[in-house]
């Protein structure tokens, strides 16, 4: 029995996966069993990785070597693109001897080549769609990468029973088309009765079919391993079967350039939050350097996706959207894939749809010719569209004996008591209308429930007066797009058979469709409105012939200059960009199973060594120490913030040397500061990020700066109570010298909103005031100008320098926004002399990567570790003078956040 939480990859790396299901004999194969011939290949990994258990040590060597620093040109790189299923269309030979392979020109996968340059190669990875028996997988995986440059995966039947049918359509395809499983019995579709009555938990959320899932994307990955040259290749995977694909790459080639497209809907968070493993997908798919989507929607509600569960808010710059993940920027790609128009320029030059074109001629003459082309499926709404038809027919009965919806519906390729139901419902409704409104050689629905040649297709298209599209929730939906062609016609071709006159055409089309935004011509409709679908459809034929014609040449002009090549070369462009610092950045891998993810830095940007800080400490003779507090020296997510004995001790220590001046730099208020650290008569203590400073414990507080007016606070105030009480879990605190409204309690996405409205209400408010008023995480806050860490910081060197001990040693430790500007500052001064030559200088942040600092440490376990080597180094003095007291002094400024102590709700920016 399956483990329920089996979403490890280290254990999936290893092989460790239990048979799945009574079948048995899923044996699973090394990617080296398939007899493929190895294509040339340097397995590189610039920078450190984690490596993957159950790897021989040949293959390890291979991953983590270093060939080259410099990315290469697109010119001599090769595109991996990969999917669930290959171009190729595969049959048994009739004598049963061998196979016979040919390219499939309808797959979108292989007309995207058009768009990719010339000298770029290009390698297929993904299945069959055939039952290949294991004895011919060798000899049919080496004549596809021969003849068609492409690596075929081969699934076990029960791990694609799984993996496809019982994950990908009974769960991912129906949550991202807006369908929850409300019953056991789902609204999914299943390929048999059988398959339906085996799934444990049918339209419930399956764990074993999640797990299958993974193995399965970790079959696809082991095929990419063999046919990949790391440091050249870009890879682009393809849609929602294979979203944990990115985690396994990404993790053998941390430097891997690699796009995802996803070709179906993307839910919004409301939807998507019910998957129960939401964040591994998410986190699967942020391991990519570009993520595409076809609209804006689909791509907003994967922002709010990451925001709401991950708390990673989206930058806009320059055009692009990013996230930034761990110092990598995702990109996020907007752009509709597009009808390949050669392919359908060449169906319309074929000679058979002359004859058919002719025939239909004939048989609709004197009609107005409505089409609708849809699969049969349960979000296509055929239904709809012919309830929406009769509804036109009876309101505006001029249309009875003339207009005629021609409906091609696929068959369908699934099964399901909601898709049955429907299928019931469509041949009621046909049967229904043609009863009412038919007449002595008129039937008003013609309902085509059969395969459908692409060139008898193009000659509906071509005589087709309107398009109706009223699909509840559709990816993209290319139909409108290839109607516009074919009413164009081909180029230079006039035959005698195509409609006379303009080229004309309308479309009528779901606002739920991808293609919908591209299509500003188009009406536009809600097709649950069935009254208002029926008055879109008299609308359209009823237009005169000039709008007709207009819309026509407005919507062609689109559709081919947007064509499949300039959706793939866009998108492999902009991949390119995402990618052009791989080569150029520190990266390696931390974390486990789905957890996993790459951090990529500055190469000067390295952990603090402590024997390098503690030779340098012993070395020198004037010291700065300047530390935060929330975050540095306690937990951020710790209850409790009441510094340890073990911390007290340390600061002590480190204050007793003469040569030492300590300052803690907090956005505390004083007095919880003061209090906390009462039994430290050395420390220094700048509150409030610096406002307030007091150089040791028996002096009184100074204030840094010259503001003494709070007048502004009573302008201030009202404003922020104002969003306050319009937005649910937002607060305002109250300090001695600023005002911060945190909304961390509030919805993300309005909270992020109200801040952006309140941040500029309060500039225009205060912008005679001095003041200063900024965003941080989660908060807004107005304080005096004037007023930061990296002055503090400043002000602290200085005074060292006019006292005649210039810093020979600076250590500057702290985790968030707020000692950045301390890190900056610091890093300023000393290029402008205010410190002794060839001082130490260990500016360190805790846990936060990128940073402007040049250290880190992981965590504040590590900080306190690291201060009490520093104290072991340190050579306490009995005696005190004035440089003593100084050094206390200034040891008390502090670089931390400001939180109040437990019980108090709010919390400050550090």
């Amino acid at each position: 029995m399956m483990s329920r939480s089996y979403t490890n990859l280290l254990d999936l790396a290893e092989g460790n996966f239990a048979a799945l299901g009574p079948a048995g004999g899923m044996g699973r194969r090394r990617s080296g069993s398939f007899g493929l011939k190895r294509m040339s290949r340097v397995m590189t990994v610039p920078g450190t990785l984690s490596e993957l258990d159950g790897e021989d040590e040949s293959e390890r060597a291979a991953t983590n070597s270093v060939a080259s620093d410099v990315p290469s040109s697109l010119a001599g790189d090769r595109l991996i693109l990969v999917s669930n299923q290959l171009p190729i269309v595969a049959r048994r030979r009739p004598d049963g001897r061998g196979w016979s392979f040919s390219w499939d020109d309808d797959s979108l996968l292989l007309q995207l080549r058009d768009g990719i340059p010339e000298e770029m190669e290009v390698l297929f990875v993904g299945s069959l769609r055939a039952d290949v028996p294991v004895a011919d997988q060798d000899e049919v995986s080496q004549a596809l990468l021969d003849r068609f440059r492409c690596a075929p995966v081969f699934l076990p039947d029960p791990l694609n029973e799984r993996f496809y049918h019982r994950f990908c359509k009974r769960h991912l395809w129906p949550l991202f088309h807006y369908m929850l499983p409300f019953s056991s019995s789902g609204p999914t579709e299943t390929t048999s009765s059988s398959t339906a009555a085996s799934s444990s938990g049918n339209g419930r959320f399956d764990r074993s079919a999640w797990e299958s899932y993974v193995l399965a994307n970790k079959f696809f990955f082991e095929k990419v391993v063999e046919v990949i040259n790391p440091e050249d290749d870009y890879v682009w995977v393809h849609d929602y079967h294979l979203m944990a694909l990115p985690t396994f790459l990404r993790r053998r080639f941390n430097r891997l350039r690699m796009g995802f497209f996803l070709h179906s809907p993307f839910p919004s968070s409301e939807i998507y939050r019910t998957l129960p493993v939401r964040e591994e997908i998410l986190k699967a798919l942020l391991n990519c350097d570009l993520i595409g989507f076809h609209t804006f929607d689909y791509a907003r509600h994967f922002l709010s996706c990451c925001s709401r569960m991950l708390g990673i808010e989206y930058q806009s710059k320059r055009g692009y959207i990013g996230l930034e993940y761990f110092g990598r920027t995702v990109g996020i790609k907007i752009m509709p894939v597009g009808v390949h128009m050669g392919q359908l320029q060449s169906g319309l030059r074929l000679p058979d749809k002359e004859w058919r074109l002719s025939e239909l001629q004939q048989q609709f003459e004197g009609k107005t010719v409505l089409l609708g082309v849809d699969d049969m499926d349960i979000f296509k709404g055929i239904n709809l569209k012919l309830l929406a038809f009769e509804n036109m027919l009876r309101t505006h009965p001029k249309w009875q004996g003339r207009a005629v919806l021609v409906q091609i519906a696929n068959p369908a390729r699934g099964r399901g008591k909601d898709l049955e139901a429907i299928q019931v419902e469509i041949q009621e409704t046909c049967q229904r209308i043609n009863g009412e409104f038919g007449q002595s050689g008129y039937s008003p629905v013609v309902f085509i429930d059969r395969d459908v040649s692409s060139v008898e297709k193009i000659a509906y298209y071509t005589i087709a007066e309107c398009v109706v599209v009223t699909a509840v929730r559709d990816g993209m939906n290319l139909t409108p797009y290839e109607y516009i062609v074919c009413r164009q016609g081909a180029p230079g071709s006039e035959s005698i058979s195509e409609v006379s006159g303009p080229k004309k055409s309308m479309l009528v089309v779901s606002e739920f469709i991808g293609c919908s935004p591209s299509l500003s011509g188009a009406i536009r409709v809600n097709p649950w409105n069935v009254e208002a679908t029926a008055e879109a459809m008299n609308e359209a034929i009823s237009m005169s012939e000039q709008e007709k014609r207009l819309r026509h040449e407005k919507h062609y002009r689109y559709v081919s200059s947007h064509d499949v090549a300039y959706w793939s070369k866009s998108f492999i462009q902009d991949l390119e960009r995402a990618c052009k610092d791989h080569f150029r950045r520190t990266c390696w891998g931390i974390g486990l199973g789905f957890g996993f993810r790459v951090v990529a830095l500055d190469p000067h940007f390295t952990k603090l060594n402590l024997d390098s800080i503690v030779n340098a400490y012993e070395m020198s003779e004037s010291r700065a120490i300047l530390l935060d507090y929330d975050g540095t020296l306690v937990p951020q997510t710790s209850i409790n913030k009441t510094p340890s004995a073990e911390v007290l001790s340390i600061i002590n220590t480190l204050c007793s040397d003469r040569r030492n001046i300590v300052f803690l730099v907090s956005g505390r208020d004083k007095d919880k500061l003061g209090e906390w650290f009462s039994s430290c008569p050395k420390l220094g203590i700048a509150a409030e990020h610096g406002y307030f400073l007091r150089w040791s414990r028996d002096e009184e507080w100074q204030t840094c700066s010259q503001t003494l007016d709070f007048g502004w606070m009573q302008m201030a105030k009202p404003v922020m109570n104002l969003y306050t009480e319009a937005t649910d879990g937002s607060y305002i605190e109250t300090k001695e010298s600023a005002l911060v409204w945190h909304h961390q309690d509030a919805d993300p996405g309005f909270g992020s909103s109200q801040a952006k409205e309140m941040l500029d209400h309060l500039e225009s408010v205060l912008a005679n005031e001095p003041v200063t008023v900024k965003s941080g995480q989660f908060i807004v806050e107005v304080k005096p100008q004037g007023v930061s860490k990296g002055l503090v910081a400043e002000r602290i060197l200085a005074t060292m320098k006019e006292r005649g001990k210039p810093a020979d040693f600076v250590l500057c430790i702290g985790d968030d926004r707020s000692d950045e500007d301390m890190f900056e500052n610091i890093a300023d001064i000393m290029k402008r002399s205010m410190v002794a030559p060839r001082t130490s200088f260990f500016a360190c942040t805790v846990g936060q990567k990128p940073s402007k600092a040049k250290f880190y440490l992981d965590d504040t376990f590590e900080v306190v570790t690291m201060l009490s080597t520093l104290a072991d180094a340190t050579e306490p003095e009995l005696e005190t003078d004035s440089a003593d007291e100084l050094a206390a002094s200034i040891s008390s400024l502090d670089i931390g956040d400001e939180q109040t102590e437990p019980n108090d709700r709010a919390i400050g920016e550090s």
